[in-house]
């Protein structure tokens, strides 16, 4: 079988290529799916079910969002594109009026079962505030996305404790499916299959920094920077008990470093059950400015006087093994001496 007839079969078909070893354990058969804490878990998708798209920060074409569109139909599921795909206002989808008009009608749309926000980029916190979260509290509905998007996920779990989905996003998709790689293809099943109630299970390579332990709780996080802004506000992320992942791009280590002091600081990293650190795409030091510490440096140094397990370059985050990871859900997270896992209970 020729590779371009392969990938493409196994897209459609939702196979799964182990390269950074991920399973689907078993599909959740209960239509309101049980957490084990107090969040509540939006219901699992069925075909014939509706996905929306919209942008609720960066703009993206129609064009673009085509192949995440196709392949996410032929998962039987149908689509319904929201105005702001296409609409523009300089590096926003649209005003901010109009992106939180098009996700407020998302939101209550109870034919929508789930909502993807079609990219990341800037301007999700410029419409938290504008948002009713009513209807939505009501018919609790899976929101999908990462990065900037990390706003919805810290919101949803300060105010509602509602479940959602950190995964890659519509323009994530690969425009040639041909030329995917086995990770990319990964990666974007994990989100059919995180939708579908599958159980995950995500593992990681032995580094020789992570610590060792077993942790059983709810998983939470995103953005770091993302994170730190929202300390304070309405949207600040709770820790205290749960597992805590974070990942980042395009910041300096010197960035990093003051993030994680805030964390520290805001007491983010005193009462966790874990610690899981994603992939970090760094800019590189300016000449003369070196910080002389790495990644690891500076976490290690934040939570030296903390006793839980932690995990480096786990395989989510700004990279193509940025794999779907259900927040507000109850994981299971162990590293030992041949690596780490992650596997979702809820």
């Amino acid at each position: 079988m020729d590779r371009k007839h392969f990938l493409s079969s196994a897209l459609l078909a939702g196979a799964s290529i182990s390269t950074v070893k991920s399973w689907a354990i078993s599909p959740n058969p209960s239509d309101e799916p049980l957490n084990a804490g107090k969040y509540r878990i939006p219901p699992y998708l069925k075909p014939g079910d509706t996905i929306g798209i919209t942008c609720p920060a960066g703009f993206i074409t129609q064009e673009e969002i085509a192949p995440s569109v196709k392949l996410m139909e032929s998962w039987g599921y149908n689509i319904k594109i929201g105005k702001t795909v296409g609409a523009r206002d300089f590096t926003y989808g649209g005003t901010d009026q109009e992106r939180a008009t098009d996700l407020q009608q998302m939101l209550d749309d109870i034919q929508v079962k789930a909502i993807m926000c079609a990219r990341g980029g800037y301007g999700a916190v410029r419409i938290i505030d504008k948002i009713d979260f009513k209807s939505f509290t009501e018919h609790p509905k899976w929101i999908i996305g990462f990065s900037d998007i990390t706003v919805l996920h810290c919101h949803l779990s300060r105010n509602f404790k509602i479940a959602s989905l950190h995964s890659k996003m519509c323009n994530s998709f690969p425009a040639d499916w041909s030329l995917a790689e086995p990770i990319q293809i990964e990666t974007i099943l994990s989100i059919r299959q995180a939708l579908a109630g599958e159980a995950l299970k995500y593992t990681s390579p032995a580094h020789e920094k992570n610590r060792p332990g077993r942790a059983e709780a709810m998983i939470v996080g995103g953005n770091l920077s993302i994170i730190e802004t929202l300390t304070g506000s309405q949207s600040d992320l709770d820790t205290d008990g749960k597992i805590l992942f974070v990942e980042d791009t395009g910041e300096y280590l010197y960035g990093i470093d003051r993030m994680f002091w805030n964390l520290k600081r805001t007491g983010k990293l005193a009462k966790l059950k874990g610690l899981i650190i994603g992939g970090f795409k760094l800019k590189p030091d300016d000449p003369g400015e070196e910080f002389g510490r790495t990644v690891v440096d500076i976490v290690l140094e934040k939570i030296a006087e903390y006793n839980y397990p932690v995990c480096f370059d786990f395989p989510v985050g700004h990279q193509r093994n940025n794999f779907a990871l259900k927040c507000g859900v109850n994981h299971v997270f162990t590293v030992d001496q041949n690596g780490s896992s992650l596997t979702s209970i809820g």
